[in-house]
């Protein structure tokens, strides 16, 4: 199974919760960090790394002694990647998603193959026992989502019988929608705050679509008001663990280490959260 960890905003305790989880988790589990614009779930984990990959992303490549300038590559491209003004073909790598489509549509086969890199997948073990996979974007590089993609495609293959805890990038955008696209349930980090409220109705919007159980974890619980339990009960929408508005939460936090060490209570609410998320997805029809 596959928990997609997600917030509406950033700042909610997304990663917080992603590793208290990993280290209470009731079996075999790998902890992937899909949040590649901004990866900081290894400084909680700690994981050794064992290697490093480069990624890259195909992009065209014109033949301009073969180009018939017809603009069928042009008018396909949604991102504008590719531009043809009278004689003249140029390419914009940097806006290219890589779908390959300018490529096959060409009638002249004109428009070959060349690359860019998008940025590096780490792998490495936090523990001894938890297989740790960090995606990290290339500086400067604005597409995340086809570097999430390679990690995706490859990360239930690396898995094999292990549950998959996905820290997802916060927000609604295309990064976010795509960190939890596989994901058999989806956990919802919010805090009681106005800010933490708007952002978490907007995040609930965008994936009820989905048709995915979602599950919801309220942090600084305490602070603010009462307006993200009651929009949870309106939309029916569980309320699986609270984490409290401490100080010493905070000072724990703050040091790199992992909330559901700091004392036996928390770790037995992520220990109960973290059944909760399997029994949720064996509901759903997920093992």
């Amino acid at each position: 199974m596959i928990v997609a960890v997600a917030s509406g905003k950033g700042g909610t305790g997304k990663t917080t919760v992603t590793a208290s989880l990993a280290v209470t988790w009731p079996g075999p589990v790998m902890a992937v960090d899909l949040d590649v614009d901004e990866p900081n779930l290894h400084l909680f984990l700690k994981p050794d790394i064992s290697g490093i990959e480069t990624v890259t992303i195909e992009v065209p490549e014109v033949d301009e002694e073969k180009c018939t300038y017809c603009r069928a590559c042009a008018e396909l491209c949604q991102f504008k990647a590719i531009a043809v003004m009278g004689k003249a073909i140029m390419t914009f790598p940097e806006m290219c998603h890589g779908c390959g489509g300018c490529m096959a549509i060409c009638p002249a086969g004109a428009i070959g193959v060349t690359t860019r890199e998008l940025g590096v997948v780490e792998r490495g073990l936090a523990r001894d026992l938890i297989p740790c996979v960090t995606g990290r974007l290339r500086i400067g590089e604005a597409m995340s989502p086809p570097l999430m993609r390679h990690v995706r495609s490859h990360m239930r293959a690396e898995a094999g019988d292990a549950d998959i805890l996905i820290d997802a990038p916060p927000g609604v955008s295309c990064p976010a929608m795509s960190a939890v696209a596989d994901s058999d349930v989806i956990v919802l980090v919010t805090e009681p705050t106005p800010f933490g409220y708007y952002d978490f109705t907007l995040a609930v919007e965008a994936f009820t679509p989905l048709g995915k159980p979602m599950a919801v974890v309220v942090n600084r619980a305490g602070l603010g008001d009462e307006r993200v339990y009651g929009f949870c009960a309106e939309r029916g929408l569980p309320v699986v663990a609270e984490i409290p508005y401490r100080r010493d939460i905070a000072e724990h936090y703050s040091k790199g280490l992992v909330l559901a060490e700091l004392d036996g209570e928390l770790s037995a609410r992520f220990g109960a959260l973290s059944r909760t998320l399997k029994e949720m997805a064996k509901e759903g029809g997920h093992a």
